[in-house]
């Protein structure tokens, strides 16, 4: 195994816990303040110069550390244990319990934190949480010392640590039950969903009865989007424990992962009626109604679920941009008031303020107070950015590679491979570029199932990029040469199968997933005679509708005007290159050729399908399908033009944006 040096910082780290090992808390407090003026946010020496202070009897000192350390590590487990035990030394109970119990929900695997528990609740009389803490106490001391450390390490997000911890353990002890589903649930927080699933299927073969590792069994099959496997293991869980909030939320997951979202919304209704109404679960349970309510077009009822959602929690963000996401909805004045306080008040947490400041910029869109609106629009974006890792040139050099590898050339030597059914018809582009529209016009006709923006050919990139993988000089596409026609078939088989569970039996389905574009060469070579259509928007009117939504997840390009028009030029080029290495295979689309005219539009989309004229495709708007995209009120109207020009009443911000398009904001439509 590799040694890892550890830095000069951690040196001296683990210099100033020896000191307090020993006793030696004064100097371990002056080292501690000595290197914070180098390192001011570093975790580690911010919690040691805390608990230095509470053993020096300097409290309410040590409690000012741990706030300044609450605002840089919110999550950091052993500050609020920390803080639970200078609240002991205070003799606060109330306070006392509360931090410990936060430090549990974070990092159950805190033995200090579960035997305080237990000592404060015998004092306070509250005989039965004390029982449960000792249980937690007992179960901790069966466990070996390396898994309890490694899943306080995990728990903190120190991962490589705990892996590493991990691995080491497993291959001196053998097979261990709570060690390989530590190493599985590792695993997940990597995204290495196949070996996550391995293991803990080998977990519950060894222990068939182990229901955390049943429950994170179910939730791995979730996120590879095997909801059929996943609902036998949840089943079994309910059936042990019906009234188990975790195992309902992820009951009801499935159901909306295979768009029975009746079904859904009945768990959320019946987790309801055992939460108070002003309570935490609640504002997220109604929430999670909401969307499923949204999903379906039940809009009243969703509303009144959003808004119970910020009434249980008024900074909740997340409730107040679904609100504004709903495109229809406007705010009431009372609604605006409290909206600009919580995003004004200095507890409010980047999330939520993030989320407010864009449904702030909506709904002053809204009432036609442009520069205002711009501002919040502005401030979300900013917010937004600061959090993401998003580098534009991972992006560029995919695009570089595609051009490279997939050429005209590389497709002839090709031709015919793969598996060769016409089943999915692809809709790629950018984001708020129309493509929900074109997915109800054509799951309006009767041979077409509408699913969701599938994320299977995303898994498959990521199964050819490889563990590991450098974004700097990646595998694919180069991996591309070496594959066999073989390969291509299974692949396009794989893809098929997997997402038959979304399929009602219809010939037909969409995958509506825009990121595609990148992979248009990988689809071909798996699937040469699936359907492809390229959703365009006029390069202004995207990137700005863009810049004013809010992604629940992914699309990190849209928080900056410089990253967009960077995405939208990579787009252009990018398709520029497959129409040039596989002529006719994509059918372009603009969306004001759309608006212009609807019947010409969804002839030619039809026949590029091999479809036959439908009427029911014009009358769209009528479907009464889910639809989980931001656009999903919008595709429920007949079409309009409202939307071509919104950017217009914003030109005056959105100068940088037209220079740094450049020549796109002509040659799009070349």
């Amino acid at each position: 195994m590799e040694t890892v040096i550890p830095s000069p910082v951690e040196q001296e780290v683990r210099r100033l816990r020896a000191l307090q090992k020993n006793g030696l808390h004064d100097q371990a407090l002056a080292g501690a303040q000595a290197l914070l003026r180098d390192w001011p946010e570093n975790r580690d020496l911010l919690l040691i110069a805390a608990a230095s202070l509470r053993h020096l009897a300097r409290v309410p000192e040590a409690l000012e550390v741990l706030a300044r350390l609450e605002r840089l590590q919110p999550s950091f487990s052993l500050m609020h244990q920390e803080r639970g035990l200078c609240r002991v030394a205070l003799k606060d109970a109330p306070g006392a319990i509360d931090a410990l119990l936060r430090a549990v929900n974070i990092n159950p695997a805190l033995p200090m934190s579960w035997r305080m528990l237990e000592g404060v609740y015998r004092i306070s009389g509250d005989v039965n949480n004390a029982a449960m803490a000792a249980d937690h106490v007992a179960t901790l001391a069966h466990l070996p010392p390396e898994v309890v450390a490694a899943t306080a390490l995990f728990s903190d997000g120190d991962l490589a640590p705990a892996e590493q911890m991990t691995r080491a353990f497993l291959l001196t002890h053998g097979d261990h039950p709570e060690a390989m589903r530590l190493l599985a649930r590792i695993g997940l927080a990597h995204d290495v969903l196949d070996d996550a699933e391995l293991l803990l299927e080998s977990v519950l073969a060894l222990a068939p009865d182990y229901r955390a590792a049943r429950y994170d069994y179910a939730d791995t099959l979730v996120k590879r989007h095997k909801y059929g496997l996943a609902r036998e293991q949840v089943e079994q869980l309910l059936a042990l424990e019906p009234r188990n909030p975790d195992y309902r939320i992820l009951a009801a997951t499935i159901a909306v992962g295979l768009g029975e979202h009746d079904k859904a919304i009945a768990f959320y209704r019946d987790m309801l009626a055992d939460v108070p109404a002003s309570s935490p679960q609640a504002a997220d349970i109604n929430l999670w109604l909401a969307h499923a309510l949204k999903t379906i077009g039940r809009v009243s009822e969703a509303i009144d679920a959003y808004r119970a959602a910020a009434a249980a929690r008024p900074d909740f963000g997340d409730a107040w941009w679904s609100l504004a996401n709903l495109k229809t909805f406007h705010f009431d004045d009372a609604e605006m008031t409290r909206m600009r306080a919580e995003e004004a008040a200095p507890r409010t947490g980047a999330v939520d303020r993030y989320h407010l400041c864009f449904a702030l910029g909506k709904a002053l869109e809204d009432r036609d107070e442009t520069e205002a609106s711009w501002r919040y629009y502005e401030r979300g974006n900013a917010l937004k950015r600061a959090e993401s890792r998003y580098r534009p040139q991972v992006i560029e050099t995919n695009t570089a590679g595609q051009v490279a590898v997939c050429t005209r050339d590389f497709f002839l030597h090709r031709e015919g491979w793969g598996d060769a059914r016409s089943d999915p018809i692809f809709i790629l582009g950018l984001p708020r570029a129309g493509s929900t529209l074109l997915e109800q016009i054509l799951a309006s006709h009767s041979l077409v199932e509408g699913t969701q923006e599938l994320a299977d050919i995303q898994r498959a990139v990521l199964d050819l990029q490889g563990r590991d993988p450098d974004l700097d000089n990646p595998r694919y596409p180069g991996v591309l040469e070496a594959m066999t026609a073989q390969d291509f078939a299974q692949a396009g088989t794989r893809y098929l199968d997997d997402t038959r569970v979304y399929r009602t039996g219809k010939p037909f389905f969409i995958d509506k997933m825009p990121n595609n574009f990148r992979h248009v060469g990988l689809i071909h070579l798996m699937l040469p005679n699936a359907r492809i259509i390229d959703a365009r928007r006029e390069p202004m009117a995207c990137s700005f509708s863009n810049l004013k939504q809010l992604f629940a997840q992914g699309q990190e390009f849209t928080y900056s005007i410089e990253d967009i028009a960077r995405y939208y030029r990579t787009y252009l080029e990018l398709m520029r290159h497959w129409d040039a290495a596989l002529p006719g295979r994509v059918l372009r689309v603009h969306h004001e050729d759309v608006v212009a005219d609807l019947e010409g539009s969804v002839r030619r989309m039809l026949a590029h399908c091999g479809l036959p004229f439908e009427p029911a495709c014009l009358d769209f708007h009528k479907n009464t399908r889910s639809v989980r995209t931001p656009s999903s009120e919008q595709v429920r109207q007949p079409i309009f033009r409202d939307g071509l020009d919104q950017w217009k009443k914003y030109a005056a911000w959105l100068e940088p944006l037209k220079t740094a398009l450049g020549d796109a904001v002509t040659r799009y439509r070349d």
